[in-house]
């Protein structure tokens, strides 16, 4: 799907909105970082942002590359070919990660990502684990969960994250945003940027603009001019909260 995808890129308006490329490997490939080096050739003169997804749950070993020595390698390969593009045609790199990931292989991955040269992370992917109260059938399918059981773990992750990196680098929180006050939360853990999907899904498109206007109501009543005054300031709460 990369060249059919890069041939609708290439006819849009870059002026009508920011659009961000979803880079992975395909499945079974021997040499993955070989697969997010040509996806990232051919999707930076493309996207205004390249997000390096190296979390998903549904592409069968996708996950090991969040340990630290895979990591270092796929990044630096990454970069590499996304520098191969005229400057000017060089987007932000940011590397998407699971929300299941433990303390220890965490700092791992958020010291390779400080390191590494790239701009940021969204926090996070979908999550494994099931927790207590589904009720769904389909509770027991394998792959990601998403929506509002994702909310909790989701940001307490990106409060680690946040915490760890000491704000030092911009953050993308994700999983379970369907309100304002969900978004504020998420900006509260250490999000600089809100992303949703799931809830587009059960509230239509107009939950952007009622996000939009619970989030600036919240900001006022907590006394914060800009959304940046309000990044992290929850962050360290968040963080202690028990899984």
């Amino acid at each position: 799907g990369l060249g059919a995808g890069a041939k609708l890129l290439a006819r849009r308006d870059r002026t009508a909105g920011i659009i961000g490329a979803n880079v992975g490997a395909n499945k079974g490939v021997e040499t993955p970082e070989a697969d997010y080096a040509e996806g990232v050739r051919v999707m930076s003169p493309l996207a205004d942002y390249l997000t390096i997804n190296v979390s998903s749950p549904n592409t069968p070993g996708l996950r090991d590359l969040q340990q630290r020595g895979p990591l270092t390698d796929l990044l630096a390969a990454v970069l590499k070919a996304r520098n191969e593009a005229p400057e000017h045609q060089r987007p932000p790199v940011l590397l998407k990660i699971a929300p299941d990931l433990e303390e220890a292989p965490l700092a791992d991955v958020v010291e390779v990502a400080l390191t590494s040269g790239i701009d940021g992370m969204i926090v996070s992917n979908t999550t494994v684990h099931r927790p207590d109260g589904l009720l769904s059938a389909a509770r027991s399918e394998l792959g990601g969960l998403s929506g509002r059981p994702l909310f909790e773990p989701s940001t307490r992750i990106l409060a680690q994250v946040y915490n760890l990196t000491e704000g030092r680098m911009p953050l993308i929180g994700v999983g379970g945003v369907d309100s304002g006050r969900a978004a504020y939360d998420k900006i509260r853990a250490g999000a600089s940027l809100v992303q949703l999907y799931s809830a587009l899904v059960y509230k239509g498109p107009g939950l952007i603009i009622r996000i939009q206007d619970e989030l600036a109501s919240l900001l006022r009543a907590d006394g914060f001019e800009r959304i940046a005054d309000a990044v992290g300031v929850d962050a360290k709460n968040w963080a202690r909260k028990p899984a």
